[in-house]
């Protein structure tokens, strides 16, 4: 199914067009109504009679996270204080938070996104939908509820934690699919076997999660314990929130709403745009947003993008599986690690749970690289050979995909917190 078969299915050149006379708009926008940006385009020596095409874009300049905290609360803002109608911030746990502000037109456009996303993986108005993001000042718990009621769904508006009510209300309620963080949707995988219910009695078919960056591996486990198609869904505050772009029934990589974030590939150290179907950082600029327009956004999510039209109809650009974030990017003894990596390599491996908490520190001038890894209860022995062997399997395979070698400590089941939220698995104690 296709929500927006015009916008979703129309021709490469229908869309340069398109993106063209958009990207005209929002940057006449800015440089009238947002000082900020005024002012880095004259340093530029740029004006809006310079921007012609899409293919101008690059003579922009681009924005990063501290320039949102630089500007905080609302320096960024190319609407009046009269037309926001609601504003939310990032979730950030150090320094101030980043605020974007939303003009009921804002809200529209990001409802439309979600609504797109959740047609995509086969949602109807005849399903009910579970929102166990958190509500409140986060985009996630409302970006998806709006887009829910869009499309004519019913929406039980859970919020996170309250586990045993999520259960109960799930189940008792019928709902048809879950939309929150995957490793929520984990948790609560586990909370659903703990609780004696059986799976069976629950009618999921649908997971909408994101926030965070998943594997492969963990889709095929959050299908395997919660019986359902799950679906990536890809947003962040500064550009709108959930709705960015979505999976189709495909699941063949994101496709992003291009006539409204237009998407492009730079290198990370360069900044230059890479060659098409080359991995590099994502960059987004908001086409019509009027109330905190985003010009090339720089996500720090490493991915790619293929323009191909996919199976479903669809030509609206697909975006690559989030490899991880630059700034997430671990530097141990030299070798880049991410987080993904670790997650993807346990998910692997039948004998651990999808937990793992990595530490990184510095001792006499090296650095210290531990992975605990969890083990599911069925494996769970105090036989020193079985734990040295189980040991031994994982970190093996860990240093073939790294190209280090870890110092990995096996941890009894259920002894690595989790999350009801964005999970958090790395402590580097060498930047603390």
């Amino acid at each position: 199914m296709i929500w927006n078969e015009t916008m979703e299915c129309m021709s490469r050149d229908e869309m340069r067009k398109l993106q063209t006379i958009r990207l005209k708009r929002v940057v006449e926008r800015v440089y009238h109504n947002t000082p900020f940006y005024r002012k880095k385009m004259q340093e530029l020596g740029i004006t809006p009679d310079d921007i012609r095409s899409i293919e101008d874009i690059v003579k922009l300049p681009f924005t990063v996270k501290t320039d949102l905290r630089d500007n905080y609360p609302f320096g960024l803002m190319a609407s009046p204080m009269s037309e926001i109608v609601r504003l939310h911030a990032s979730s950030g746990t150090t320094g101030k938070p980043i605020v974007v502000g939303y003009t009921r037109n804002d809200l529209g456009v990001w409802s439309e996104g979600v609504a797109r996303c959740l047609i995509a993986y086969g949602l109807t108005k005849n399903d009910i939908v579970q929102v166990s993001y958190g509500y409140g000042l986060f985009t996630g718990g409302l970006g998806a509820h709006d887009g829910t009621e869009k499309i004519g769904g019913t929406v039980i508006p859970m919020s996170s934690g309250n586990t045993q009510k999520q259960i109960q209300l799930m189940h008792d309620f019928g709902a048809n699919a879950l939309a929150c963080t995957p490793s929520y949707a984990l948790f609560l995988a586990e909370a659903i076997r703990e609780s004696g219910i059986p799976i069976e009695e629950f009618k999921l078919r649908i997971g909408a999660f994101g926030a965070e960056p998943w594997t492969e591996n963990m889709r095929r486990e959050l299908e395997e314990k919660l019986r359902i198609k799950a679906y990536d869904i890809y947003g962040l505050t500064e550009i709108s929130g959930p709705g960015v772009g979505g999976e189709c029934e495909c699941q063949d990589g994101t496709h992003l709403w291009e006539d409204h974030f237009y998407p492009e590939i730079v290198d990370p150290v360069t900044l230059e745009p890479v060659e098409p179907g080359k991995q590099g950082e994502l960059v987004f600029t908001t086409l019509t947003k009027d109330g905190m327009p985003m010009i090339r956004y720089r996500t720090r999510d490493l991915t790619h993008l293929n323009y191909e039209k996919c199976r479903c109809g669809r030509t609206a650009v697909r975006m690559g599986r989030i490899l991880g974030r630059s700034d997430d990017m671990l530097i141990i003894r030299g070798v880049n690690v991410f987080p993904s990596q670790v997650e993807s390599v346990i998910l692997e491996l039948p004998e651990f749970e999808p937990h793992y908490f990595i530490t990184v520190d510095r001792v006499d001038n090296t650095d210290t690289f531990q992975i605990d890894v969890e083990l599911r209860p069925e494996y769970y022995s105090d036989e020193i050979n079985k734990v040295v062997a189980l040991r031994n399997k994982v970190t093996q395979r860990l240093q073939s995909v790294i190209g280090i070698s870890p110092d990995v400590k096996i941890v009894e089941p259920r002894s690595i917190e989790r999350s009801q939220g964005k999970a958090k698995h790395v402590l580097d104690k060498r930047i603390l």
